[in-house]
């Protein structure tokens, strides 16, 4: 057979020929591996992790600032202890008998009794 008396074959058959049905478009949904639900869950999860996570931090920076404000009031605190003791030592050598006594006769005063005594203070 030649090519010509093939298409002249087919072209009488043709119309006996069935026709092909045409086919409807059929559109298939994608659906995700997550849904709609899960997605809002997991963005809730989200949120409070990070929320949770920034009061955490929050938190630990104003317990260390708590805690570095109480070192320095301890520091300030302990100063001012050994300079009471200096002051206290000092009051203690100012109010002694001798000193005192070589004062008043620097001064011109005399002593009439001749025991001389530490007087002390009681707290009440």
């Amino acid at each position: 057979m030649s090519a010509n008396q093939a298409r002249s074959w087919e072209q009488s058959y043709a119309p006996h020929a069935p026709e092909k049905e045409k086919q409807a478009a059929v559109r298939v949904k994608k659906q995700s591996w997550v849904t709609k639900g899960e997605k809002a869950l997991y963005s809730l999860f989200g949120f409070c992790i990070i929320s949770a996570s920034i009061y955490m931090v929050s938190f630990a920076s104003t317990t260390d600032q708590l805690n570095r404000d109480l070192q320095e009031l301890e520091n300030t605190v302990e100063h001012q202890m050994v300079v009471n003791e200096g002051l206290t030592y000092e009051k203690t050598k100012l109010s002694e008998p001798e000193r005192i006594i070589n004062i008043a006769e620097k001064h011109g005063l005399t002593i009439q009794a001749s025991e001389v005594k530490q007087a002390t203070a009681y707290n009440n």
